[in-house]
């Protein structure tokens, strides 16, 4: 799965888990045209004015959903290798805690969803080995380049799924 280049203004109406106002007011990447599209099964970056604040936008039923996402910065100290739950990449200190408020009344209430991502929330870029974690950062795996996209994939929308829910 590819994403397909997205505007500012499709990113700004896809997030189901934050309000309008809020969706308005985020700041998004202003060099989305520059973005490597076809590597990206989803799109996410960190909030530069708020670096406890990160988004991310994928395809759920052929329509961009965003989701708007708190991070506990490194998951664990820079001597411990943690794993991405999306793409299943080590790193030592690049891993963080990505917590969502869950979608509607839920989320309202202060239900949220959790996972652990790649801080840099380039998992696709890892699983594609465009971009390097470091030595040992991919485990040693049997399954094709395609299955571990589609594994990513299956990840990242049973996260979705989860927020959605």
């Amino acid at each position: 799965m590819c994403m397909k280049p997205l505007t500012d203004k499709e990113i700004r109406s896809a997030f189901v888990n934050c309000t309008k106002g809020a969706a308005k007011r985020l700041s998004i990447p202003h060099d989305l045209a520059d973005r490597p599209w076809g590597d990206l099964d989803y799109f996410g970056w960190r909030d530069l004015q708020a670096p406890d604040r990160a988004y991310l936008v994928t395809e759920v039923g052929g329509r961009p959903t965003a989701l708007a996402l708190r991070s506990s910065g490194a998951a664990s100290g820079q001597a411990r290798r943690s794993m991405c739950s999306m793409c299943l990449t080590t790193h030592s200190g690049g891993v963080s805690l990505m917590v969502a408020p869950k979608a509607g009344k839920a989320g309202q209430q202060g239900n949220s969803v959790g996972a652990y991502i790649c801080s840099d929330l380039a998992c696709s870029l890892y699983v594609r080995g465009k971009r390097e974690a470091g030595a040992g950062a991919r485990l040693h795996e049997t399954i094709t380049q395609e299955e571990k996209i589609r594994r990513t994939v299956a990840n990242l929308a049973a996260f979705v799924d989860k927020v959605i829910a």
